[in-house]
């Protein structure tokens, strides 16, 4: 068997390969075959510059996931992983965020490092969705309120209740967790609710839970649990000022359609 070198140009780069001479055959070394990373694309299509030279808001939603992907699979560049990942999903940036860490890892190129990082950009944009800066809000609306609560509730799989509890100014002193659940129900404990209210202090308190299936419509359950707590917080002169169900990238409010 001979061993002879040679040169192999690939996306523009050149490398030096090994091929074996084998039978007349050709094999080249597997390195020459490893994923595509985005270094090795034609210039205008490199997310990482586009975004340095052009900005953030000429970007894709592809090429943005790109960057965090940071490479391909054998097959695919870092940027066609990501618009295949879009495809699948409706090409939907808020269905790709309703993923699990097990469900990015489906696809082939994304191990636990790439799917924490993708998991972990979509939390981030969450947190920063109506991030206070440190002061506390003062709720004056419906829109306030869920724009507080949606980072805690937006995309998760499974239902779960929580409540702001607000002082005297209507200012958010607290957002606490009451109860988790399943995909289409939680078990919430009036009790409990009214337990942290007086705990902190509260003259006023907000309810919110989540529809995982994106629909707004409350139920029935729904209704009578607003009404037991609100007759329970009444007693400790607690008032209940609205309760908000956040769906797809929306949300309804007991207090805006009069049924409190």
């Amino acid at each position: 068997m001979k061993c002879i070198f040679d040169n192999a140009i690939i996306y523009g780069k050149q490398f030096t390969a090994t091929v074996l001479t084998l039978n007349t055959k050709f094999i080249l070394m597997e390195e020459v075959y490893k994923h595509i990373s985005m270094k090795f694309l034609a210039e205008d299509d490199r997310p990482r510059e586009k975004l340095a030279t052009l900005g953030r808001h000429n970007l894709s939603d592809a090429e943005l996931l790109a960057i965090i992907l940071g490479s391909g699979n054998r097959h695919e560049t870092a940027v066609q992983l990501a618009q295949r990942m879009l495809s699948d999903n409706n090409n939907s940036i808020n269905a790709l965020a309703k993923l699990g860490l097990s469900e990015l890892k489906k696809y082939k190129g994304v191990g636990e490092a790439k799917a924490v990082n993708i998991a972990a950009a979509f939390e981030v944009g969450r947190r920063r969705t109506g991030n206070d800066g440190g002061e506390r809000v003062k709720i004056t609306s419906s829109k306030i309120a869920y724009e507080i609560i949606q980072k805690f509730l937006s995309d998760l799989p499974h239902e779960e209740f929580w409540i702001l509890i607000l002082n005297r100014a209507n200012k958010v002193v607290k957002e606490e967790c009451i109860s988790k659940g399943g995909i289409s129900s939680t078990v919430v404990d009036a009790r409990l609710i009214c337990k942290s209210a007086i705990e902190n202090n509260a003259s006023a308190i907000i309810l919110a839970h989540n529809h995982p299936s994106g629909q707004l419509i409350p139920s029935i359950e729904d209704k009578t649990i607003t009404k037991k707590i609100s007759e329970a917080l009444r007693l400790f002169d607690i008032a209940l000022l609205d309760h908000i169900i956040v769906g797809d990238q929306n949300y309804y409010s007991f207090g805006d359609e009069g049924i409190l």
